[in-house]
């Protein structure tokens, strides 16, 4: 991050952070007046006031005073009776009744609990308001069918739209993705709408190795289907052909035929193939020189018409190189840029998502990589490397061969989805946080057994930087943060850990089934426990965010020592 972008780091930080602790206060503050429990201070931040001068951000309305704290890591409710050494105070003495120790224990832990609850409640407020709004969804349209998978020998084609499958209605690109990937073997039967006519197709989607969503290596099914369009990127296949006397080169992408605008693969060989045998044909083309270039050059070039793309000599750019790093393992395994891999372990390669999911689950074993290069087909084994990425502030562990591929997609179908009808929103909202929820969940069970590495925790730092990254990429994804985030505070919260809310209601019932209230000694050692536990999972995601960035720091003071 440089100096330019600190106002808008801070400012995606501060308002992410703000929502999610006022919606969170807001809750134990609103369910406290409900039970006419007396609220003595209603911070937003730790610390005293924001202020200069005379002038702070804290008034009193009211019995309660509220206020806007400098450290914004958190907020508080403080109510009357809360502690118990506040019992004898005047305002106790004055209002006995109204303090928290004094309510019933169902009230008081609702109060406990509305703080978490709201956090779960703030992304179904934040789905149905999108969803009223309208926000692009992938349609269940295809984009691209592999070669040598099982969709193409299904006979699906690149603009079917898939219905349903086995029966259950489809209208979302991520539910086909999720139903294929489920079953890897099955024979599943798809309903299938091309050119208004509906068919239906049986496709069995083949057993390979991948990635669950936390990254672990399991058994997914493999059907060949994308949903991004193959952009009308050429490789040249054979030096002989007649495009590779054309001064066309590999990496190059199509913007029009004849004059003719193309966006994708499919559109540039359908206009091409109809050009008239033995005429000269006009094409207009982007090429890159290095990949990091924001604007790549317009040329045109003059080509043969020879019939169709395959006989002109040209391929698909599926996963074609355009850079490969020094010393990795592809580059001492004698890969190149310009290289069209087209293979891993003898299985079929059509789009850089199907190769780099099997590198990356293949556990570090050696790969061979089959390749072309002018025509010519090679094969070279080599053993992929463990590597840290990160990306959005948190790192994720990636097995590595050390390539940049050259970006060939277009993008696919897209629709808008919007539903003002609250009877069809809140139960999609209600389901989507449910299925968010009980996807940290086993993420956070994952962590605590070990089968993810605790580098995943992030703590201040992270977050902040996770918020940015959002913040930059528009709207829609910053809420998308927002709403996780809010979800795994409502979920952290919950849990039995003294000083959380979780932990305080877990003293609430020991007092409701002993029906007495549990010594001052007692919740002396709980809030103790609670404390350690807490700093030591602060003190650990801190570490995280520090490590991190750590190697930057140490490379920033030799530049600016001139070493």
């Amino acid at each position: 991050m440089s100096l330019a972008d600190a106002p808008t780091f801070l400012f995606a930080f501060v308002l992410m952070l703000g929502v999610l602790i006022f919606v969170h206060e807001l809750g134990h503050f609103l369910v406290a007046k409900l039970f006419d429990v007396h609220v003595l201070k209603f911070s937003l931040g730790f610390g005293p006031a924001i202020g200069f001068g005379r002038w702070r951000l804290a008034f009193r309305r009211g019995e309660t005073e509220y206020v806007a704290a400098w450290f914004p890591l958190g907020g508080f409710v403080k109510m009357l009776g809360e502690n118990p050494d506040e019992e004898e105070t005047p305002a106790a003495l004055a209002d006995p009744g109204r303090a928290f120790n004094r309510k019933p224990v169902w009230q008081r832990l609702l109060i406990l609990v509305a703080g978490p609850a709201m956090n779960l409640l703030l992304p179904v407020v934040i789905f149905v308001g999108v969803l009223a709004v309208g926000f692009p969804q992938r349609d269940a349209v295809v984009g691209a069918v592999e070669t040598g998978s099982p969709a193409e020998a299904a006979g699906l084609q690149a603009g079917d739209r898939i219905t349903s499958i086995d029966g259950a209605p489809v209208q979302r690109w991520n539910e086909i993705d999720d139903a294929l990937r489920a079953r890897p073997g099955e024979a599943r039967v798809l309903e299938v709408e091309r050119d208004g006519v509906l068919r239906r197709v049986e496709l069995t989607p083949q057993p390979r190795s991948g990635l669950d969503l936390f990254g672990a290596t399991t058994e997914v099914g493999w059907a060949g289907l994308g949903h991004a369009r193959p952009a009308a990127v050429v490789v040249i296949g054979d030096a002989h052909s007649p495009a590779a006397g054309t001064g066309l080169k590999s990496g190059d992408q199509v913007v029009s035929v004849a004059g003719e605008p193309v966006e994708d693969w499919y559109q540039w060989a359908e206009r091409y193939a109809a050009q008239p045998l033995g005429s000269v044909v006009a094409l207009e083309i982007e090429r890159r020189g290095a990949e990091s270039e924001a604007e790549p050059a317009v040329l045109s070039i003059d080509v043969p018409a020879v019939g169709d793309v395959e006989r002109f000599g040209v391929l698909p750019a599926t996963v074609l190189i355009a850079q490969v790093t020094p010393d990795a393992p592809a580059a001492r395994a004698g890969l190149q840029a310009g290289d069209l891999i087209v293979g891993v372990d003898g299985a079929a390669v059509g789009s850089f998502a199907t190769f780099s999911e099997l590198v990356r689950s293949g556990g570090g074993q050696p790969v061979e990589i089959e390749y072309s290069r002018a025509g010519s087909s090679y094969r070279a084994t080599m053993k992929p490397e463990l590597h840290e990425v990160d990306e959005v502030g948190i790192p994720e562990e990636r097995y590595v061969i050390g390539i940049i591929a050259r970006l060939s997609l277009a993008p696919g179908v897209m629709a808008t989805e919007r539903h003002l009808n609250p009877f069809d929103s809140v139960p999609i909202a209600v389901t989507q946080t449910a299925d968010l929820t009980r996807t940290f969940l086993e993420g956070l069970r994952r962590i605590v057994t070990g089968q993810i590495s605790r580098k995943q925790l992030a703590g201040p730092i992270g977050i902040a930087e996770i918020a940015h990254s959002a913040f930059e990429r528009g709207w829609l994804s910053y809420i998308q943060t927002l709403v996780l985030i809010s979800i795994n505070l409502g979920v952290l919260n919950l849990l039995p850990i003294p000083v959380l809310d979780g932990g305080q209601a877990l003293l609430v019932m020991i007092e409701g089934v002993k029906r007495s209230p549990v010594s001052l000694r007692t919740r002396e050692i709980a809030q103790q426990i609670g404390v350690t536990v807490l700093v030591a999972l602060m003190g650990l995601a801190f570490w995280n965010d520090l490590s991190r960035k750590w190697s930057g720091f140490i490379d920033w003071l030799r530049q600016s020592a001139g070493l």
